[in-house]
């Protein structure tokens, strides 16, 4: 049974449009069921089951269609679903909970800009939406209907700037850990590099004493050769060691500089 949900939460992340469908979705379903519950009625707080109106399910249709494209155009998903649960303010009696998209709307938006935009777009919605329902509705200017719509809109407002605002901190953590890390990185080839070019410099002194050590004895060699020629040979074998000393510190200190992934000399 995992697995399966495994696959569709993975197959709905990768397809934002798939899982605003979902979500637009759910937000019908909850519309409609609301448009169906009567809260109130003329002499106390009760509940029942009412029809609405055609107008009020074409709005709600409306509305939940327009949500599946709230991620690519956040505004006007926004316009259009507040639009609607305008217009439902102004004629549904009994209303039905058309403004419920439109709250999903303003915490898209406000989830997606930045906070000076959310304060005005989340302002403007909630004065426009309240503004008509008590103005232009059917309902009386204090009507807890009326009330909720001002409550649900700022806090659609609230919880999309909060998710942003929390986005933004996680994506600043791991930018500076990204940025130590390559940090940490950069110290470390940078010391590397130092090493090596100690290593370089001692094996250049090492190496050039051995030379020298070889063209003095050469030229004791070459200077006894005919006069002294057990001298020479003993210069010669003094050439030989000197060399086959410079070559062994020359090999062992090339494979000290050589990286791991470097190819191997050839023989």
């Amino acid at each position: 049974m995992s697995r399966p949900l495994d696959r569709a939460r993975h197959h709905l992340k990768a397809h934002p449009l798939a899982l605003d469908a979902v979500l637009a979705a759910g937000v019908l379903a909850c519309m409609v069921a609301g448009s169906f519950v009567q809260p109130h009625d003329k002499d106390a707080v009760s509940w029942s089951i009412r029809t609405p109106e055609p107008l009020s399910i074409v709005l709600m249709g409306l509305a939940a269609l327009a949500l599946v494209f709230r991620r690519r155009a956040p505004l006007t998903v926004l316009a259009l679903t507040g639009a609607a649960a305008i217009i439902e303010c102004v004629t549904g009696d009994p209303r039905a909970p058309v403004a419920m998209a439109a709250v999903i709307a303003l915490y898209t938006v406000a989830s997606a800009t930045d906070r000076p935009t959310t304060w005005r777009v989340g302002l403007l919605t909630m004065t426009v939406l309240t503004g008509a329902a008590m103005l232009a509705g059917p309902l009386p200017w204090y009507a807890q209907e009326n009330l909720g719509i001002f409550a649900w809109t700022g806090i659609g407002a609230t919880a999309g700037d909060a998710v942003r605002s929390r986005r933004a901190f996680v994506q600043a953590i791991r930018e500076r850990a990204e940025k130590a890390e390559r940090t940490r990185e950069e110290e470390a080839r940078r010391r590397v590099a130092e090493e090596r070019l100690r290593i370089a410099r001692d094996l250049h002194d090492v190496v050039a004493h051995h030379i020298a050590l070889v063209n003095v004895q050469a030229g004791v060699a070459a200077h006894v050769m005919d006069k002294r020629p057990d001298q020479a040979k003993e210069a010669l074998a003094h050439v030989r060691e000197a060399s086959r000393s410079a070559l062994n510190e020359l090999r062992a200190t090339v494979g000290l500089l050589r990286q791991s992934g470097d190819p191997e000399a050839p023989t």
